[in-house]
Parts: structure tokens; C-alpha cells; sequence
């Protein structure tokens, strides 16, 4: 929640840049911000936050419990083994990406359709009105997964990467770099954490190389989301092979598949960094954490 508060303007333009918006997508990430508050007002800016928060509490605490329960059920399965033990956090980690997505994946296309609205021309007044409308016009439970397959695809490797980045970016910290990046456990168990910046930083590394593989399956996604906003963007909404084809016939690499990649940059990086520092920390708070213990130098 805090991590995606901290960048819910970037996520909306994001949206608005994407799926090409009449409105906006002559804009650039600033001029567009600009645009927003210009044209609407500075709340606007954060338009589709509360439906975000309501997604994203499930959605994280899902995530990120079940890839510790994959992760300690695969190191039980091939064991910690020197190199199959370099991949569990990457499986358990698009494991644990699936499952969150599957159990909220209809709060995400509703936060989509709100953000994706300007002021002046809204079909939907709120959460439940979207949800509602949206089952009972577009083909009921079915309609609220539109671009699931896309979001699976991406998935895989986002969160795999994500989460594997950021693990072996903590060990790498702690094993070569301990007198700068971390500090002793406070639990007194003879163990290492990672500073507050170490954190934000091998946070922000995994989030960009994550988010570099799989960003088409995200605009692919979106566009299938937001295919029934207007009739001529329903040609989007034909399944996630169509859809790819078409973006990429449409606008090419650069202005289709990777539309708006520096705007995501700019939001993925501190996102996940504050996210996976956030997690740390809390379970630093509530005793969950007793440390590293690792042969440095």
C-alpha cells in the first residue's frame, strides 16, 4: 500500500499513455501530469488509488506469504542444493505472483477502468458500480478476467526475477559488502540485515530488470482491460496472442509493445523498492526476522 501510494500519479498516466487515451496520447510522462492537474484537478492524479488499495492489501500479503511458504516447500522438495537453490526464490516467486494475481485480478481491471476515465466523460461512479456494470454488460465473472493470460505471462517472469534479483542482491550485499549495507539483527542472533538503503537499492535493481522482460504483457493487458471502454478500442479485446499482434501492427516495438517504458521505470523502480523495504522492515518490527548468518569476504 505504501509503495503504491507513493507512485499512484506515475501509474495513472502510466494507464493513460498505454492503452492510448484520446486525451493524452500526444503527451509525454511530465506534460501529461501537467495535463491531468490542469484539465481535471490534483486529486485526479490519484484517480483509481482507492480501488488500488483495496487490491493491492490481499494482493501483497498473498504474494508475499505464499512465496515463503513455496520457497521452504521447494528447498523441501530438491533441497538447498549450491544450484538449484540459486532458482528457488525465481520459481517461488512466479508461483507466488500467480496466486496473487488469480485471487485479485478483477480489482486490478476495475482500478484500470477508473484511472483510465477523465473527468467529464466517467461511465462508472465507483468501485461497486464498475464491478457491477462491467459483470452484468460485458459477459459476467469472465469479463472481470479479460487479459488474465497476459497478466500470467508477464508474471512469470516479473516476479520471478523480481523476487530473485532482490535475494541474491541481499547476499551479494551481505557476503561482500557487510561493513557498508548491513547491520547486526537486533534479535542478537549473531545475524545481518540489510540497511534501509541497501534495501531501497537492491529493491529498485530488481524492479527494473523484472519489469524490462516483462513489460509488453503489460501494455497487452491493459489494452485488453480498457477494450470495452469505447467501441473502437474493442478490437483490442479478441485474446492475448490477437492483441499482441495487433499493438505491434498498430504502433510497432518502441510506441506499442514498450509505450510509455520510461514513465514505468520511473514508477516500477522506487515501487518495488519501497515495497520489498517495507516488507523487510516490518517483519524486522514484529520479530519475524532473526538475520542472515553467511561466511563474509
Amino acid at each position: 500500500m505504501c509503495a503504491k501510494t507513493t507512485v499512484a500519479p506515475l501509474d495513472r498516466i502510466k494507464i493513460l499513455l498505454q492503452a492510448h487515451n484520446k486525451h493524452y496520447k500526444h503527451h509525454g510522462v511530465f506534460s501529461g501530469l501537467r495535463n491531468i492537474v490542469a484539465q481535471e484537478n490534483f486529486l485526479a492524479l490519484y484517480k483509481g488509488n482507492g480501488a488500488q488499495m483495496v487490491r493491492i492489501f490481499p494482493y501483497a500479503s498473498t504474494q508475499f506469504t505464499s512465496f515463503e511458504v513455496y520457497k521452504k516447500l521447494l528447498n523441501n522438495v530438491w533441497g538447498d542444493t549450491k544450484y538449484l537453490s540459486k532458482f528457488t526464490s525465481a520459481v517461488a516467486g512466479s508461483l507466488a505472483g500467480v496466486t496473487a494475481v488469480f485471487l485479485t485480478y478483477p480489482l486490478d481491471t476495475i482500478r484500470a477502468r477508473l484511472a483510465f476515465q477523465v473527468s467529464g466523460e466517467h461511465k462508472y461512479t465507483g468501485i461497486v458500480n464498475a464491478a457491477v456494470t462491467i459483470f452484468q454488460t460485458e459477459g459476467g465473472a469472465r469479463a472481470l478476467y479479460r487479459g488474465f493470460t497476459a497478466t500470467v505471462c508477464g508474471m512469470i517472469p516479473y516476479a520471478g526475477l523480481s523476487f530473485y534479483c532482490f535475494e541474491q542482491m541481499k547476499y551479494f550485499c551481505m557476503k561482500y559488502l557487510p561493513e557498508y549495507t548491513c547491520s547486526p539483527c537486533e534479535k542478537n542472533t549473531g545475524g545481518l540485515v540489510l540497511s534501509i538503503p541497501a534495501k531501497l537499492l537492491s529493491g529498485g535493481l530488481a524492479g527494473a530488470v523484472a519489469q524490462s522482460f516483462s513489460y509488453p504483457f503489460d501494455v497487452t493487458r491493459r489494452r485488453m482491460q480498457l477494450a470495452w471502454m469505447t467501441e473502437e478500442t474493442r478490437k483490442f479485446g479478441m485474446g492475448m496472442a490477437a492483441t499482441l499482434r495487433l499493438i505491434y501492427r498498430e504502433n510497432g516495438i518502441t510506441r506499442g509493445l514498450y509505450r510509455g517504458m520510461s514513465i514505468n521505470y520511473m514508477r516500477a523502480i522506487p515501487m518495488v523498492a519501497v515495497s520489498f523495504s517495507t516488507y523487510e522492515i516490518t517483519k524486522q518490527v514484529l520479530g519475524l526476522d532473526t538475520g542472515l548468518r553467511i561466511k563474509t569476504g
